[in-house]
């Protein structure tokens, strides 16, 4: 299992999380399909939602990560709950690209920079909070960097990657580090923070070198006294079921609900995020078209 920990200087100035998630992205990779570039990108945004998701303070809260800046790789979403377990999905998972000139995944061009990022913080009471800012730079960190800025105005360092091996994409290293200034923090400790970030590694050269998540906090808080608020294990979690999709196709008109089925007699429902296929049988499918036609009958009777 990957993990997340949460840390904090000790005179409170500064929070900082890191997270080790090459077993996220890694099956999300092997669910989707996806190529390298879909990859990176779908993997960076995982990392970036585990770690949002792992700093809401409700039990049952999640966050929801979508971006889509018009290019061929379409929308990106990632879902995190509470703790950072968290799932995803790419509207063109089999996309190719051309490297950059440098020899890295264009991960920029493949998400576009025509468009927003769309932040939802849903705490399971009243309605949830939604934030959009444009997108700066598509390339995933950049833009949660510039969407703390502007939505929330705090101060903050995001750094994600994902690497994956030229000879076999199947190899990879995923992580994530998310550095937050706090209210009351000093120029001197500002001043402090952000040499220590001009010198600080990318993500996954600090993996690849074998430092663990604790360390690249240490590395991150040089010079601080660093507490370790938390840890959390974290994976690739759905929260799909066959109530969920029930639910769903009830929404529908009766007569639609009936057409589902094939020449078999069954209608499949196939989970966007995890893949799983849910099979419904004739029967249950003309019992929640019934079940429709009643709500829909007295929905009618109240107006």
């Amino acid at each position: 299992m990957d993990r997340i920990i949460r840390c904090i200087t000790s005179d409170g100035s500064i929070m900082a999380a890191a997270i080790d998630s090459t077993f996220l992205v890694a099956t999300a990779q092997q669910i989707h399909g996806t190529s390298p570039v879909a990859t990176a990108a779908l993997g960076r945004l995982l990392t970036g939602a585990s770690l949002m998701g792992s700093m809401l303070k409700k039990e049952n809260a999640s966050i929801t990560l979508k971006i889509n800046g018009k290019g061929p790789l379409g929308t990106v979403v990632a879902i995190a709950d509470s703790h950072g377990n968290c799932r995803g999905s790419v509207d063109n998972p089999s996309l190719q690209l051309p490297l950059k000139p440098n020899g890295k995944l264009d991960v920029g061009t493949a998400v576009g920079t025509d468009g927003v990022l769309g932040v939802i913080r849903d705490f399971g009471e009243g309605s949830p909070y939604i934030g959009h800012v444009e997108i700066k730079s598509g390339e995933i960190a950049e833009d949660l960097t510039n969407y703390y800025a502007v939505s929330e105005q705090i101060p903050t360092v995001c750094a994600l990657g994902v690497l994956l091996d030229k000879t076999d994409s199947r190899q990879l290293l995923a992580g994530g580090m998310l550095i937050q200034v706090l209210p009351g923090a000093d120029q001197t400790a500002i001043d402090r923070l952000e040499k220590n970030v001009s010198e600080l590694k990318p993500v996954t050269t600090m993996l690849a070198e074998g430092m663990s998540i604790e360390e690249m906090c240490k590395t991150a808080l040089k010079g601080f006294e660093m507490e370790i608020l938390d840890e959390f294990q974290i994976g690739y979690v759905c929260n799909c079921s066959k109530e969920r999709v029930e639910r769903a196709i009830s929404t529908l008109k009766p007569e639609d609900i009936l057409s589902l089925a094939d020449e078999t007699g069954f209608a499949e429902a196939k989970c966007q995020y995890c893949g799983h296929a849910y099979r419904l049988s004739e029967q249950e499918l003309k019992n929640l078209a019934e079940k429709a036609q009643k709500n829909n009958a007295s929905k009618m009777k109240k107006m």
